[in-house]
């Protein structure tokens, strides 16, 4: 009902989905509101709008109502030919999802949900098949292979990167801040080691799980992150640029496999996205 109202911002159209009276809802949000002990809704001339308690309650809400639609499906459709995979939404739109279609042509009837991953350390709490995840191989405790090797360079937006040149990539490390990925700082640490720099890195900091967001993060000039050769369309448009001689070598998509065996589905995905990795 909270969810509906929010929704709409509307007791009439809430009422019309729920087929319920107005009054009937304007009551449930009321006593909702009294045993919360803060307003959901500002009311102004029969309109309504979010309190920010209220906006910050219905974002929360939404994240747990997907969790459970996504629990839900899972126990409904799980099954031999039913695969859940872990990606990065930067991995899943720039590399996987182009490929797809070759997968259900070759594996027709085969139920594939992506999952959208941004650390290992999510695998302990979301139940998928296997994940594929950005990394220099340093998930010691989890069964894991090299998918294909990626290497990553710094890279910031035009303006940042004016700036790495007029006081050097050294110190820029140590005074811009660096934006972590899917490895934490295991990418950053990797990188200094391999450029014979010491990781002493800003105060200043920016967390941000969502790898897609990350990208934008970087192209709006929030600081320096590790990028490898798939974001190719912003370096060739001038949104971004890399920063430092160095590579991370040693860095690459890896396959994590949470649990085993696998069943039949995710083997035979783990077969397909093998060979797709070889084909490049």
């Amino acid at each position: 009902m909270f969810d509906m109202v929010a929704r709409h911002l509307s007791i009439t159209a809430a009422a019309d989905v729920l087929n319920q009276s107005k009054g009937s809802i304007s009551y449930q949000i009321s006593k909702l509101e009294n045993e919360l002990g803060f307003l959901l809704f500002e009311r102004a001339n029969a309109r309504l709008a979010l309190t920010e308690a209220g906006r910050r309650l219905w974002h929360v809400s939404q994240s747990a109502l997907s969790q459970i639609d996504r629990e839900v499906a899972e126990l409904r459709g799980g099954g031999p030919d039913s695969v859940t995979i872990g990606a990065l939404t930067y991995f899943a739109s720039r590399w996987l999802s182009p490929r797809l279609t070759r997968f259900f042509e070759a594996h027709p009837g085969l139920s594939l949900r992506i999952e959208p991953i941004n650390s290992v350390d999510e695998l302990r709490t979301r139940r998928v098949d296997l994940a594929i995840l950005w990394g220099v191989g340093e998930w010691t405790d989890l069964t894991h292979e090299l998918l294909f090797a990626c290497p990553a360079v710094p890279t910031a937006n035009r303006p940042v990167a004016e700036k790495v040149r007029e006081i050097g990539i050294e110190q820029a490390v140590r005074s811009i801040p660096l934006l972590g990925d899917s490895s934490g700082d295991a990418g950053w640490r990797a990188w200094h080691e391999a450029a014979g720099l010491p990781y002493q890195p800003s105060r200043a900091s920016l967390v941000l799980q969502d790898s897609g967001s990350r990208v934008q993060a970087v192209i709006d000039g929030q600081g320096l992150a590790l990028w490898d050769r798939l974001i190719a369309p912003e370096l060739e448009a001038g949104t971004l640029m890399t920063v430092a001689d160095h590579w991370l070598t040693t860095a690459g998509y890896h396959i994590i496999l949470p649990q085993t065996p696998l069943n039949h589905g995710a083997q035979r995905f783990l077969t397909w996205i093998r060979s797709e990795a070889t084909a490049d």
